[in-house]
């Protein structure tokens, strides 16, 4: 008879599923070992890759660079007020002007014949308040002439009465013609006061209308010299003298009201403009000394005025020259100094580094012992220059340190060092 076969153990198909999944787990456990390595991320670099710095005890130079470009203290922009066709150019950029002296001519046909309409009309509302005017004296005037001829009608007719009664008494005059005088005289009385008072009230009207006539008259007057005012905004002239620093126009082009024509630099003086990092936004004050460098001599200025918008990661500051700015200077000159933010004074020190743009002087490597590894550490760091960095916390002096580029340790925690 047939006997069964038997399998080994180890051939048997739950072991051999058992055994396959054991030593997947084992690959799996060898290969994490061998890709995550110790748990303490690390990164070789060769010694002449990297800058070494120790920490000091030192002065602190407390101050930043600055580049700057020469600026005139004032700046006169002239536009145009009222458009049209350039038809002359009378000066060129560069030019020194006086004021008043003619720079461009234009034209504008549009323009001429509305300022013609308007002084028509202007002139006919003058003509018609002039009228008016003269109509008020005329009938103050006749209104005068009535009560004088009144008063003197009562006087011819009183002497007249006189006369008559006497005649009357010798019975040369009769009683009819005396009463005609009396009646006559009578109402010329009764006219008197009647004429006194339309005069009285006329007077008064024409007191009050007066200063109105004249209010108006006085604003056409000046409404006429707006008007022709428009006509010689067509001849642009300088305002002040002054350098012409700007003005770029070509016979025959038309300028658009409110456009840029020229500009015009006073002889004021120049200031400095410098553009600072926004670091140092909140340490820059008013008042703060700076130095520049202008043909191999120092000249001494100060923080006039700083504008806080920070464009492009910088802000603007303004400084004046302490005493007379140097001879010489024109506009958009470069030049380069130090801006002072404080007092010089004694502390622990580290040179400055490109490390400062990747850690923000928030970390640093620090090397060991035996400068074979850095290992990463946290700091505090203060004020800084272009030369050297404040140290405040969590550095000693004699500690050396990485001040080189940190972009390629990323998220490292030691740096080992390979000769």
């Amino acid at each position: 008879m047939d006997s069964p076969i038997l399998r080994p153990w180890w051939r048997k198909p739950q072991w051999i599923r058992t055994g396959i999944a054991v030593g997947a787990l084992v690959l799996i456990a060898v290969g994490a070992a061998m890709f995550m390595g110790n748990a303490e991320r690390s990164l070789r670099v060769n010694a002449e890759q990297i800058t070494i710095a120790e920490v000091t005890r030192g002065v602190f130079n407390d101050f930043i660079p600055l580049r700057a470009s020469v600026v005139a203290l004032d700046t006169i922009y002239l536009d145009a007020i009222e458009g049209g066709r350039v038809e002359r150019v009378l000066a060129q950029p560069g030019d020194m002007v006086a004021a008043g002296q003619p720079l461009v001519e234009l034209s504008n046909t549009q323009l001429e014949l509305d300022v013609l309409d308007r002084e028509g009309r202007l002139i006919e509302s003058l003509t018609q308040l002039q009228t008016y005017e003269t109509n008020l004296e005329q009938i103050r005037i006749t209104n005068q002439k009535a009560l004088a001829q009144i008063e003197y009608d009562i006087v011819r007719l009183e002497r007249a009465l006189n006369r008559r009664k006497q005649l009357a008494s010798r019975g040369l005059e009769s009683a009819e013609s005396r009463e005609s005088l009396e009646d006559e005289l009578a109402h010329q009385k009764k006219l008197h006061p009647m004429q006194d008072e339309t005069n009285r009230k006329q007077e008064e009207l024409r007191q009050r209308q007066l200063p109105q006539i004249h209010a108006q008259m006085e604003k056409l007057q000046r409404d006429l010299q707006i008007t022709h005012g428009k006509l010689a905004n067509l001849r642009v002239v300088a305002p002040v003298a002054g350098r012409l620093t700007s003005m770029d126009l070509k016979v025959g082009e038309n300028r658009n009201r409110g456009e840029r024509l020229a500009e015009i630099t006073p002889e004021t003086g120049y200031k400095l403009a410098a553009a600072v990092d926004e670091y140092y936004l909140g340490r820059v004050r008013n008042g703060q000394t700076a130095e520049v460098d202008i043909d191999g001599k120092r000249w001494q200025l100060t923080v006039g005025r700083i504008y806080p918008q920070v464009k492009n990661g910088t802000f603007d500051v303004d400084l004046l020259f302490a005493g007379s700015a140097p001879e010489g200077l024109l506009p958009g000159r470069a030049l380069q100094g130090k801006l002072s933010l404080g007092e010089d004074r004694e502390a622990l020190l580290l040179p400055a580094g490109a490390f400062l743009d990747e850690t923000g002087g928030d970390w640093i490597f620090v090397l060991g012992a035996d400068a074979a590894s850095a290992h990463r550490r946290t700091v505090k760091l203060g004020r800084r220059n272009p030369e050297q960095v404040e140290v405040l916390a969590n550095l000693a002096p004699g500690d050396r340190v990485i001040v080189s580029d940190y972009s390629t340790f990323g998220r490292i925690e030691r740096v080992d060092i390979t000769n």
